[in-house]
């Protein structure tokens, strides 16, 4: 029976990156700067990289003893809502790329040898092609705020009305009536409406 490796990389797929050029000779490097569109999904739900939208990339690539060292950095636009009060945010992140992708090899041999720094964590080449993907969407996610604001000190939308605050300072209720006073207010108000009974 036969057994054939599957790749599962695409190297047409734009985060992924081929790094034959590096020839496995340490200390080789080279230089890249890419205009990719973001994939889905890019960010947290409430503020995230639209889909399709261009994420620019400025990479460098290095050849090392256990596979390759990638570097750089990534910037991408991000839209999404304030939490307290829903209006649209427009804004920008930019974050630091750093990976080692470890050659196959490197992996089995660390593994044969029952050596504990390669886990499954590990990010791994296959077929010389490194993806991208999955160490932009860690740095962009842990790059954005829990709870993003349209302002650092929006008040928020007001809780009886939802009207949003910071378009009205002064905006305001009357004290709620206690309930147990709700009947005489009734009666006041009846009172008022028809003064001859």
């Amino acid at each position: 029976m036969w057994e054939f490796a599957v790749n599962s990389l695409d190297p047409r797929a734009p985060l992924v990156l081929d790094t034959r050029e590096l020839g496995r000779r340490p200390g080789s490097q080279r230089e890249l700067e890419l205009s990719v569109p973001a994939p889905a999904e890019l960010g947290i739900e409430v503020l995230s990289v639209p889909e399709g939208s261009p994420v620019e990339l400025d990479l460098r690539l290095e050849a090392v003893m256990e596979g390759v060292l990638l570097t750089g950095t990534a910037t991408a636009g991000l839209a999404g809502e304030c939490v307290r009060c829903l209006e649209p945010i427009e804004d920008e992140v930019h974050v630091t790329l750093q990976e080692l992708y470890v050659y196959p090899d490197q992996h089995d041999r660390a593994a044969e040898h029952d050596d504990r720094d390669l886990d499954d964590e590990t990010s791994r080449l296959e077929d010389d092609l490194l993806d991208l993907e999955p160490l932009l969407r860690d740095a962009v996610v842990l790059a954005l705020p829990f709870q993003p604001l349209c302002m650092d000190d929006c008040p928020g939308l007001c809780t009886e009305c939802g009207a949003r605050l910071a378009d009205d300072p002064d905006h305001s209720h009357d004290a709620p009536i206690d309930p147990r006073w709700a009947g005489l207010q009734q009666l006041q108000a009846d009172t008022k409406q028809d003064p001859h009974d």
